[in-house]
């Protein structure tokens, strides 16, 4: 039975100077998808975020996004509450489009923020009207009394880009106005590129902004003269004020801790920035990290927004190799949907750490350092996405790690405290707490519904050395494992080298895999199935933990994996 999901907000990213097309759009740009022709079935056409929600079976979302009108300026309307509330006269809701959209109801559906129809263009502005809709959701909740009542329960909302600070700042006007009220009105926010912490390459002087400013200028007196061009958009030169909330010597990001859980904000980071169209924003923050010392080749960005400017300190993240925007981009790609639905719906939360590890080969001779990596993916069967992906290619594998126990990493939350200009990019930082590797969300009545032979993902595991005297593209170790978690009280874990043993028609049960399960050997050789080993959850919660060791000729790991009940899942 499909669940009830609570209403979800989308808002989009910045548009630059001139957001005529943007006006244009009706639903923002997160109708677009993406066509991958090399793949079939599920994998082969993605919709866009809008209409693959709206097909969803799991997950029940229907369309409102008409039902509120946006206006640049005040409008007369009959309805008002008393005292008006702030944009009462530009962000109005269509009673007659209300009643015919929302007659089963405001639980699942969707609603685009169409924040540049307001004017002037001010950051505040827009998470002003973030609040006002919010309002207006509530205030249809409410209307429904009897046996068709609804409970109030919040929002969801899933931002791209500079709609994430949008987020924030609306975030603290919730807090300001009643304390404690941005975590009852939103219940969880997904990111997507979000530059919480500034845009790198904004260590430009200001005066280029104003000189980019001064051109626009002189490009919109010519713009003018052209035929059915001779006004300028309202409102168009004050993208500067949208400029100067990317500030990337700030600490305002702090405040979501205080104002909202963080631990409820999922920062989904983009790595792949050779693909992003704006290619002179993609040199540009090469030029600031070699102004780091970071080498020109070390972008550690999705071409716009760099990857440790998208985090938040104590909120889970994941990468996914996407640039920032475009085809195939985070907005526009299955990977995002998918991510950011369990994130909102999972029933469990998953983590995977590293306990120990050993590298037997490689290392730096004479005055070098060794400088090792190591990089995970996860991707779940029978799907051709990755939850999680890290790689050499993407600059997002943990390291550089000077010790072959890789026992030098920093938890990368204290480092997220401090303002962008201060990251290190040769710092060797972990996840979070107990060298955590990744965190997710799985909705187990949907993993384990057709799983004959329990829920089943594929981890990639990835061990590399960059030789500052010799090769940077060293690979100690790249093997994948199958890990098949069988449900039950206790629930059991299996690690798999291969394929051979998962067949669903030769081993369908748990007793059937455990018959040719070996325990995981001291001397590093290589099993063809293992039984993981239970223990107790090192992570917050009461997990339910099992220890697995991955091995090679160059290095021998042990990994920890946990999985705990998400309390505050939406369910049937």
């Amino acid at each position: 039975m499909p669940s009830n999901p609570r209403p979800l907000i989308l808002v989009r990213g910045f548009g630059f100077f001139d957001v005529e097309d943007e006006q244009r759009n009706a639903y923002q740009g997160f109708n677009d998808g993406t066509v991958y022709p090399d793949r079939r079935g599920d994998s082969y056409i993605y919709e866009g975020f809008v209409l693959r929600a709206l097909k969803s079976r799991r997950y029940r979302y229907t369309d409102a996004t008409n039902v509120i009108a946006y206006y640049g300026r005040d409008m007369e309307v009959d309805d008002l509450p008393d005292p008006e509330p702030a944009h009462a006269r530009r962000i109005v809701l269509d009673s007659r489009m209300a009643e015919a959209c929302l007659a089963e109801g405001v639980a699942g559906t969707i609603w685009v923020y169409r924040y540049y129809d307001l004017l002037p263009r001010s950051i505040r502005l827009y998470a002003e009207g973030l609040v006002r809709l919010i309002e207006l959701i509530e205030q249809e909740t409410d209307k429904r009394s009897g046996a068709s009542k609804e409970q109030w329960r919040g929002v969801d909302i899933v931002a791209h880009s500079m709609g994430g600070l949008i987020v924030n700042e609306a975030l603290r006007l919730l807090d300001a106005r009643q304390a404690g009220a941005a975590r009852t009105q939103v219940n969880k926010v997904v990111t997507l590129g979000t530059p919480h912490r500034g845009i790198r390459f904004q260590a430009i002087p200001p005066g280029l902004l104003h000189a980019l400013s001064a051109t626009y200028e002189k490009v919109n007196d010519l713009r003018r003269l052209l035929p059915g061009r001779d006004k300028e958009p309202e409102g168009t030169k004050d993208a500067l004020d949208e400029l100067a909330a990317f500030d990337d010597d700030n600490l305002k990001y702090l405040d979501v801790a205080t104002t909202f859980d963080p631990r409820r904000v999922l920062t989904i980071v983009g790595t792949d920035f050779g693909s992003y169209g704006n290619k002179a924003a993609s040199v540009l923050n090469q030029m600031t990290n070699l102004a780091d010392s970071g080498g020109v080749a070390g972008n550690h960005s999705d071409g716009l927004v760099m990857q440790s400017a998208a985090q938040l300190p104590g909120s889970p993240r994941t990468f996914i190799h996407k640039c920032h925007g475009g085809r195939d981009s985070l907005v526009t790609s299955r990977e995002a949907y998918e991510i950011a639905m369990r994130f909102l719906h999972g029933t469990h939360h998953i983590a995977l750490r590293l306990q120990d590890a050993e590298i037997k080969q490689g290392g730096d001779w004479g005055p070098f350092r060794n400088e090792f990596y190591l990089g995970v993916s996860i991707k779940p069967r029978g799907v051709d996405f990755n939850l999680f992906e890290q790689s050499m290619k993407a600059q997002n594998c943990y390291g550089p790690f000077n010790s072959d126990r890789l026992e030098d990493g920093t938890d990368v939350i204290d480092a997220l405290q401090r303002p962008l200009t201060e990251w290190d990019h040769q710092r060797p930082y972990w996840a979070g707490p107990g060298r955590l590797l990744w965190e997710g969300w799985i909705d187990a009545d949907n993993a384990f519904k057709d799983a004959v032979n329990g829920a089943i993902f594929r981890v990639d595991v990835f061990v590399g050395e960059d030789d500052p005297g010799g090769f940077s593209d060293k690979v100690i170790l790249r093997k994948q494992v199958f890990i098949q978690v069988f449900p039950g009280s206790p629930p059991a874990l299996f690690v798999h080298s291969g394929e051979t043993y998962l067949d669903p028609e030769k081993y369908r049960d748990r007793a059937s895999v455990e018959a040719v399960a070996q325990a995981p050997s001291t001397e590093g050789l290589t099993l063809p199935v293992q039984q993981a080993t239970p223990c107790d959850g090192i992570g917050e919660g009461t997990g339910v933990g099992w220890d697995f060791t991955v091995n090679g000729t160059g290095f021998t790991g042990t990994f920890h994996i946990e999985v705990q009940g998400a309390q505050d899942a939406d369910r049937p």
